[in-house]
């Protein structure tokens, strides 16, 4: 029988263990951490004969596997500063020569090109999306079931408040809907109507039912590294500071309520707030004292924008 004839392993089964008595002395001399025999063998020429170990029971414990290293890269997002001047247009053309760090756009009437757009230029860029209420323009209307509907918003054709106790109905809407404010490149998002629980909504909401529902929320935006914005709410804002990003109010200025905000700017989380009615003498000075991003805006929120700083 030529040598080109021999088995296989009657050529590697002594050069094994000749290895083995190899590594065993090393390790008894005190020259190898005996903890590091597996390794040396399943890293070395002969490791095609580890795994027939596993096929014979060694009558001791079986050892817990190796945890798997989580692959995933660390989630990182947006965290703006106190002082950034911002726009919020939420109808006709984006006006991108207004002088702003930030603009607030609508999810649905805005592309990805924009987005893009604002980028380039050293901008971020905020959805707007009303995840409180159901408005019966948009392209995933018929994704919300009747159950959920409630009472129409005052002054809102087309829309109606939501059942946020139902989120095992609602969950999967709100997750496509941050989806596609991810996938359009925005750095944050503008939740809107999330205070349902202080308005009349045809539902029984409490102010526990709220909390959880903003919460989820939050989660949902951080989930996808979106920065996440506190809409309104006031009377939650200390039980929420610690869940979102920064914060968005209209008129507390008019009705005389913008301390309730200030647990964000001890936070060092940035306030950004609008008022409609007043101008800009009778709360600007007050604004800037309290460092909130203060505007003043049509409440169609076309691209008019005055500032307080």
């Amino acid at each position: 029988m030529g040598g080109r004839d021999r088995p296989l392993w009657s050529a590697l089964v002594p050069a094994v263990l000749a290895a083995g008595l190899l590594i065993g002395g090393l390790a008894a001399a005190g020259s190898l951490d005996s903890s590091l025999l597996p390794r040396v063998i399943a890293d070395g020429p002969f490791a095609l004969f580890v795994p027939l170990a596993d096929q014979f029971d060694t009558g001791g414990p079986v050892p817990s596997p190796l945890p798997t290293p989580d692959l995933q890269p660390a989630t990182s997002r947006w965290q703006p500063p106190l002082r950034t001047p911002w726009q919020w247009q939420l109808t006709g053309k984006p006006d991108l020569s207004v002088d702003a760090q930030v603009y607030d756009l609508d999810l649905f009437d805005t592309d990805a090109a924009l987005v893009d757009a604002l980028h380039a230029a050293g901008r971020r860029a905020i959805c707007y999306v009303s995840l409180g209420s159901f408005e019966d323009w948009r392209p995933d209307a018929d994704t919300f079931p009747a159950a959920v509907k409630g009472r129409a918003l005052d002054g809102w054709p087309g829309e109606r408040w939501l059942d946020i106790r139902n989120t095992s109905a609602l969950q999967p809407i709100i997750a496509a809907r941050l989806d596609l404010c991810k996938s359009k490149g925005f750095d944050a998002v503008e939740p809107d109507n999330i205070d349902g629980y202080t308005n009349r909504t045809g539902f029984p909401l409490t102010a526990e039912h709220q909390l959880a529902y903003n919460r989820l929320i939050a989660r949902e935006a951080h989930a996808r590294g979106l920065a996440v914005a506190l809409k309104n709410d006031l009377d939650q804002v200390g039980s929420l500071v610690n869940d979102f990003d920064f914060a968005i109010n209209e008129q507390c200025f008019q009705y005389d309520e913008c301390d309730l905000l200030l647990p964000f700017i001890q936070a060092g989380k940035p306030v950004f707030q609008v008022e409609y009615g007043l101008p800009l003498s009778a709360f600007c000075s007050q604004a800037n004292a309290l460092n909130f991003n203060a505007i003043r805006k049509n409440l169609d929120l076309d691209a008019y924008r005055e500032s307080c700083r």
